[in-house]
């Protein structure tokens, strides 16, 4: 099977491709340019240094989310485009679950989480030690310190990674003391490589794909304006009550 793995979920812009189960091209860039810029030159990059075409691929995936909203967006629109001209089936990778593949092989948590402002955080928390992340806490929007009680509560070493772990790293580090670690640099990120290994595997356990009209950004929370109007509007429902 060949897949192309798009992310353009947070800060840096992501493209992978494999051909015939083997991971052939890996790119990741963080520029100026907007992801709507980045992302179809880097896949024609990709699939032309691949010696590869658009017909060539069987699955198109993208990171749906948590993230940046307008980034999660252009992914997923992308990729529905991609899946709907090539009448081929997508798949959805969640973004923190991605990043903890980045260290997989940890023997503890991996505890993968987003800045969210405001002290909060999109996070997750999985068991690490095999070759693929084992869910432990399912995706929330929370409170920083109510995600460091669970990860607290827990007892085991604890490797963080995401822009939230280098946000909040010296308030990790004065909770959980010993117990907190951090992926390396190379490690800190989504890498779009993490996440097609993540589709691969689904795809070889025969796991139901999606298609390009199904297929939907992952938001674990309203975006900022429609939190904002929401907020206007009950202001005004109070003043008149």
């Amino acid at each position: 099977m060949n897949i192309l793995m798009i992310d353009t979920s947070g800060p840096a812009c992501g493209v992978a491709l494999s051909r015939g189960g083997k991971l052939v091209c890996e790119m990741t860039l963080t520029s100026g340019l907007t992801h709507s810029q980045r992302v179809a030159p880097m896949m024609d990059a990709a699939l032309e240094m691949s010696g590869m075409t658009l017909e060539d691929i069987d699955l198109f995936g993208a990171v749906v989310g948590p993230g940046s909203f307008t980034g999660v967006r252009i992914g997923v629109t992308t990729v529905k485009a991609l899946a709907y001209a090539q009448g081929k089936p997508c798949i959805a990778i969640d973004a923190l679950e991605a990043l903890a593949q980045n260290e997989a092989a940890f023997d503890g948590l991996l505890c993968p989480i987003l800045d969210a402002r405001a002290q909060q955080v999109y996070g997750a928390i999985f068991e690490g030690g095999g070759d693929a992340p084992v869910r432990v806490m399912e995706d929330e929007a929370m409170k920083l310190n109510d995600y460091l009680a669970r990860v607290e509560a827990d007892g085991r070493p604890a490797m963080f990674m995401g822009d939230g772990a280098a946000a909040f790293e010296s308030i990790i580090r004065e909770r959980l003391g010993a117990r907190a670690h951090f992926a390396p640099m190379e490690h800190e990120g989504l890498r779009a490589g993490c996440a097609l290994a993540l589709a691969q595997r689904r795809a070889d356990a025969g796991e139901a794909l999606t298609d390009c009209i199904t297929l939907a950004p992952l938001y674990l929370r309203a975006p900022q304006a429609e939190r904002e109007r929401a907020a206007r509007e009950a202001a005004k429902e109070g003043a008149h009550g």
